[in-house]
């Protein structure tokens, strides 16, 4: 999870990056595509395409087209409102996540999971201390961006029951590239040879996050690891402070806080029960 998170951040700078340049949907089929050929060599080191077969290509399909919806959605909004109001409503995913983990997936939410979903919140909102406003079609864009991961999310821990991670993300990348396939296209303009780089990297670091995270969901429940990505708040603005040089003040030193012992508290290790410790393995 820790370099899931690493690479959600550096995606960050370089979304921003490209999105200054080219049109958002352009910038996912890039994504998509580049990333799924840096993926290939992998694919065919561990079976070929024989082994990226599974059993439920409908809730690939399902999982893909809501996570591809948010996914446009939170880089339209990036181009709407603050960084940082955005990055307060984005973190509502933890709370849909939950609940929906509860919900369909049967697993439960302790007293630990509670708490470090509270003090997340708690802590995101001081660190951005959204200011009272009008509604902006990009707070409604990011609000239904975060419910979006969310789902997105909870099928993916479904999946992980069934399917190797190589295999989600595998199909992940050729569902979106196959979705995004049109728009691209209509919205098409040639790249600068400069943005490359960041084009690279934001393929790379969009396959590496999602790899690493759907690792993480086939370790452990939804419920703990999502609230683990409110350490990107803090971990934001700490980035801001080194590469543009973004003033980190109490209230962020407060927020972060309150995030890293929400978060110790959420990964406090218990004793597993006699079946769990046979299920886990290696």
């Amino acid at each position: 999870m820790a370099l899931s998170i690493a690479s959600f951040l550096t995606m960050s700078v370089a979304g921003r990056e490209t999105t200054a340049v080219l049109n958002v949907f352009q910038v996912l089929e890039l994504r998509s595509v580049i990333g799924w050929l840096m993926l290939l060599p992998v694919v065919m080191a561990t079976g070929g395409f024989t082994a990226m077969r599974s059993p439920r290509l409908p809730l690939h399909l399902a999982r893909n087209l809501v996570h591809y919806a948010g996914q446009g959605a939170w880089l339209h909004a990036l181009t709407l409102i603050p960084l940082g109001v955005l990055i307060s409503i984005e973190f509502t995913t933890p709370i849909w996540t939950a609940l929906l983990a509860v919900t369909f997936l049967g697993e439960r939410l302790n007293r630990a999971r509670v708490a470090s979903i509270v003090l997340g919140l708690i802590g995101v909102v001081i660190i951005v201390r959204p200011t009272a406003g009008s509604i902006n079609p990009g707070h409604l864009l990011v609000l239904g961006a975060a419910m979006c991961f969310g789902i997105s999310l909870v099928m993916v821990k479904s999946l992980t029951r069934t399917d190797s991670v190589l295999r989600i993300i595998f199909w992940m990348l050729l569902i979106q590239s196959v979705i995004g396939l049109v728009p691209a296209i209509y919205e098409w303009r040639n790249p600068p040879i400069g943005l490359w780089p960041w084009i690279l990297l934001i393929a790379f670091t969009g396959m590496s996050s999602h790899l690493c995270l759907a690792r993480a969901l086939s370790y452990a429940d939804a419920t703990l690891i999502s609230p683990m990505d409110f350490l990107r708040v803090p971990l934001s603005a700490l980035l801001g402070w080194v590469l543009y040089a973004e003033q980190v003040d109490i209230f962020t030193a407060i927020g972060a806080a309150l995030i890293l012992c929400g978060n110790l508290l959420n990964l406090q290790r218990r004793r597993p029960q006699p079946a769990e410790a046979v299920a886990s393995g290696p």
